[in-house]
């Protein structure tokens, strides 16, 4: 599952940002998963086990001394979010594998992952990763009467990327955007490699079929500007370019998101970014009544 990835920058840590009184509330239920916010920090501690796992043992992040010796993906942000888990209730300890034997019992049961980050409490403690990124002040202006919401560190174990660990992931966020009356999703989108020229078709396709619009058009910081116009829209074949974006940036595409102006190359992730900006109000009506409703709230159990 590709990432959406948050913070690289420095900042003083804010107290735990668990809320119990949201995090007890389950958003919906398919078979054994279930999809909730984090309840406790060791359950965010479960989160940032399996992003390590994913990101700098699967993948070609760089860890720093810490960060391997931890065994954890942890920023400062981690402290302000809300971390949306998805949780298999038929693992039995020690069948999984997932997770290190020193990991408590119960937070084997942490399959996937995202971070959330609600623009109010950015605005306390230092602003949006993606800011590390992208110049999103000047949307930030010219949207002033809406609220937005920073999507990060997307992250699903390996025998969990299938339909219904990605289509609760959505379940989850469509009932916290419509909980806190949110009018705007975003976040940096990566595709693995850091050689931009190498993801010429993709990165072509994206900007010209799927950039925003003027009113919501953000670019790429200057210093950190990859282009993304490398082939002439007439020699794009979109079907070849569809074939080679990641899954998560295709569904990000079939509920109508916007691209930003500008790739960027983290080589810290070993991955190219691109944004992605979701005005609620614009998002496809069959996303809208496909995750607003589908599962069913659990009985208690698990």
């Amino acid at each position: 599952m590709p990432t959406i990835k948050t913070d690289k920058s420095g900042g003083p840590l804010a107290s735990a940002a668990v809320r119990p009184a949201d995090a007890a509330a389950s958003y919906g239920r398919r078979g054994d998963l279930e999809v909730r916010l984090a309840s406790s920090p060791r359950e965010i501690d479960a989160a940032q086990a399996i992003r390590y796992r994913v990101f700098y043992e699967e993948m070609s992040a760089i860890p720093d001394a810490e960060t391997r010796a931890r065994k954890r993906d942890a920023d400062r942000f981690d402290e302000i979010c809300d971390h949306l888990l998805v949780l298999d209730h038929a693992l039995v300890p020690g069948e999984d594998g997932e997770l290190p034997p020193e990991d408590p019992e119960s937070l084997k049961k942490v399959v996937g992952c995202y971070r959330l980050l609600r623009q109010d409490v950015a605005e306390r403690h230092g602003g949006f990763y993606t800011a590390s990124e992208y110049d999103i002040a000047p949307l930030l202006a010219r949207h002033a009467d809406l609220k937005f919401l920073e999507l990060g560190r997307s992250c699903v174990l390996k025998p969990y990327r299938t339909r219904p660990t990605v289509e609760l992931l959505w379940h989850g966020i469509m009932h916290y955007v419509t909980a806190h009356n949110l009018d705007v999703m975003f976040g940096c989108a990566s595709f693995e490699g850091t050689d931009p020229a190498a993801l010429a078709e993709p990165l072509s396709y994206l900007h010209h079929f799927h950039a925003a619009p003027e009113d919501w058009r953000v670019r790429a910081r200057p210093e950190c500007y990859e282009e993304m116009n490398l082939i002439p829209k007439e020699e794009v074949d979109p079907r070849e370019a569809l074939r080679a974006l990641p899954p998560m940036i295709k569904g990000y595409l079939r509920a109508g998101c916007y691209i930003g102006e500008g790739a960027v190359v983290d080589r810290q992730f070993g991955t190219t970014d691109v944004l992605i900006l979701f005005p609620v109000a614009q998002i496809s009506d069959r996303y809208l009544s496909k995750f607003g409703a589908k599962f069913g709230t659990p009985s208690g159990r698990g």
